[in-house]
């Protein structure tokens, strides 16, 4: 057993993280918050300003001119319809996101040169690309080209919808409202309470670094898997994951493996014609006990 001290340390540290994070997330919003109120400074006309109405009544009431030009995002009951339907009918779906690790990977030397995109990302190696890597960035663009749906970034930062958009123009990829929802479809179809009726009787291929604890889990919560495909340590290892996945009786198969997993998800719904859900890290929440499978019962 650890003594008094070393226990003492942890919570010692787990506070100050505690603390921390809360001081982040104060400071982000309150930073948010005044350039907000600058930009909004710097767009009146001189020599006049605007007493009590804040930034945000302004965009408020600003957005409304917008309001027709909002593009449809596929719901999570959608996506699970499509979901169901494909597995019902026993036809291909590949469900893919894209977070700031996929649009880097994307935009490095085409929208964004090399270095700044690796400025951007010192977390790409561990989501499984090293930039450059050009042979990747492409056969990425070709899963994402292919995909049936794709989650996109909610978020208007410049690494996420801030690269989405001239990525997607660099590529040739339109925007269809049957194609696109948002990149955490996996946490709202958990959230939603629509996971577990999607894999209940279902043979489940659970595949990634960590796809035997995430099997354990749902299997002891019923979930019937039909095998495990490790590891996918990188590109690298897509040919061999994709090889041993073939070789795998599964009617919907549970991708957890950072960025090539929109690789893996396109190419099982290709050319194995299987439904392919890019699990992402759901998969460590679930592991951990975070989120509880139970939870999604209906």
């Amino acid at each position: 057993m650890p003594d008094t001290g070393e226990v003492q340390d942890s919570r010692t540290d787990q506070a100050e993280e505690s603390a921390y994070a809360k001081g982040f997330d104060a400071g982000y919003k309150a930073g948010a918050a005044t350039g907000a109120e600058e930009e909004m400074a710097s767009l009146l006309p001189p020599y006049t300003i605007l007493p009590g109405v804040s930034a945000k009544e302004v965009m408020e009431a600003g957005l409304q001119r917008f309001l027709p030009r909002l593009q449809p995002l596929l719901k999570p009951e959608e996506v699970h319809v499509r979901l169901e339907q494909s597995l019902a009918l026993k036809k291909p779906l590949s469900v893919v996101r894209l977070g700031d690790g996929e649009l880097l990977a994307l935009a490095h030397d085409t929208v964004l040169p090399l270095a700044h995109a690796k400025a951007a990302g010192p977390f790409l190696t561990r989501a499984g690309i090293t930039l450059p890597d050009y042979e990747a960035r492409d056969r990425l663009a070709e899963a994402v080209r292919g995909a049936d749906i794709i989650g996109i970034p909610a978020s208007r930062l410049p690494t996420y919808q801030g690269l989405l958009f001239p990525v997607l123009r660099y590529y040739g990829i339109g925007h269809d409202p049957h194609r696109f929802t948002i990149s955490t479809i996996n946490y709202a179809l958990h959230e939603h309470r629509l996971l577990q009726p999607l894999l209940l009787n279902r043979q489940v291929l659970v595949i990634g670094n960590k796809a035997e604890p995430l099997a354990e889990v749902l299997s002891a919560s019923g979930v019937h898997i039909t095998g495990t495909v490790a590891p996918v340590n990188g590109f690298r290892d897509v040919p061999g994951a994709l090889a041993a996945t073939a070789q795998h009786t599964f009617d919907i198969a549970l991708v957890a493996s950072g960025i090539p997993a929109v690789v893996i998800c396109q190419t099982i719904a290709a050319e194995l014609g299987k439904v392919a859900l890019d699990f992402g890290h759901l998969a460590d929440k679930l592991i951990s006990g975070e989120l509880t499978y139970d939870d999604d019962a209906s």
